[in-house]
């Protein structure tokens, strides 16, 4: 998941509660699908549906918080 920020990930995860929180929660949902789709878990397509929606949710989320520090960094250091 957004291969163009390792090193910027890795940052966030040590110094932003949030953003490791909602980093956390997308990886358990999208290990929580892959189990249901796997057969592992039970679910329903609509109840997996629901978990892909919720997990995107967070990944757009993530999206932002990783856009906003990438954008305040400068480059010229």
């Amino acid at each position: 998941m957004f291969p163009e920020y390792p090193d910027l990930i890795t940052s966030l995860k040590t110094t932003d509660g949030h953003f490791t929180r909602l980093f956390d929660q997308h990886n358990e949902l999208d290990q929580k699908i892959q189990n249901m789709e796997d057969g592992i878990d039970m679910a329903t397509p609509d109840e997996i549906d629901t978990l892909k929606r919720e997990k995107l949710q967070l990944k757009d989320e993530l999206y932002v918080i990783l856009k906003k520090a990438s954008d305040g960094k400068t480059s010229d250091a």
